[in-house]
C-alpha cells in the first residue's frame, strides 16, 4: 500500500527520536510503499503492519476485512 511521506514521518514522529524523523524526511521518497519500502521502514524502527494498522483507520473496511 502506498502512503504519504508525511503520514509516515508523522508516524515516526510519534514512535522515535528527532534524528530518526530528519532522516526520515530526507531518505523516504513522496509515495512510500509499505511492501517495496519494507526494509528501509524497518531501518527507522518502523513495522509495515503497525503503521497500516494505525494510520489506516477503516482500512479494514477497503480490504474486506
Amino acid at each position: 500500500m502506498q502512503l504519504d511521506k508525511d503520514q509516515v514521518v508523522g508516524f515516526i514522529r510519534e514512535h522515535g527520536d528527532a534524528d530518526t524523523v530528519d532522516s526520515a524526511k530526507q531518505e523516504l521518497p513522496e509515495k512510500v510503499d509499505t511492501d517495496q519500502h519494507g526494509d528501509l521502514l524497518k531501518k527507522y524502527g518502523v513495522d509495515p503492519q503497525d503503521l497500516l494498522g494505525k494510520l489506516g483507520g477503516g482500512l479494514g473496511d477497503l480490504t474486506g476485512h
